[in-house]
């Protein structure tokens, strides 16, 4: 027993030491614990949107058709046609602030035209309104359409953009089903 009193303090920091080291190695060969991967939805990538083509016709100053850029509006499609002629019926001028697409008309209505006139050289019927560019007198020209309901569907337009199906109009509320039946086949959302 002498010889353990005597080498007592050795001893226990040597136990001390093993069991340090031992932790040591514990800890340095546990596996590193996997990242958590977090996958975030995102957009497939689309190609960089180049110049769209607009054709400009009706009452302006150079009918003809332009080169814009996306997210150019109808007022920039004007003006690159040189403006509206005096002929123009100014009250049924196409929203200005309407986005364009590729591929789009932008017909500027004459004084005197009927409403829904389909462009010089373009038979058929009459040509659709566009609810998402029309002015509030082109849908106040459609049945059952009146200046108080053509400035609601104006500002719901204007407020969470374009619509996606003539559906909408009766969906959310804006035309009542009877009015939506008879104008259903005048309409479109190109």
């Amino acid at each position: 027993m002498d010889l353990l009193e005597r080498y007592r303090g050795p001893i226990l920091v040597l136990l001390l030491a093993l069991v340090l080291a031992g932790s040591v190695v514990l800890v340095l060969r546990r596996p590193e614990p996997q990242p958590l991967e977090i996958l975030i939805p995102t957009r497939p990538p689309t190609a960089r949107p180049g110049p769209i083509k607009v054709f400009v016709n009706g009452a302006v100053v150079r009918p003809d058709v332009y080169t814009l850029q996306p997210g150019d509006r109808v007022k920039d499609a004007i003006e690159a046609a040189g403006g509206v002629s005096p002929d123009a019926d100014e009250p049924r001028v196409p929203n200005l602030a309407a986005r364009l697409s590729d591929g789009q008309q932008v017909y500027v209505p004459r004084r005197g035209e009927a409403a829904g006139f389909s462009a010089p050289g373009v038979s058929g019927p009459p040509a659709l309104i566009n609810i998402n560019t029309a002015s509030g007198a082109e849908l106040d020209s459609l049945p059952g359409i009146g200046p108080t309901t053509s400035q609601r569907i104006i500002e719901h337009r204007n407020k969470n953009g374009p619509f996606q199906r003539i559906e909408e109009l009766k969906e959310k509320k804006l035309v009542n089903s009877s009015t939506f039946e008879r104008i259903k086949e005048l309409i479109t959302v190109q």
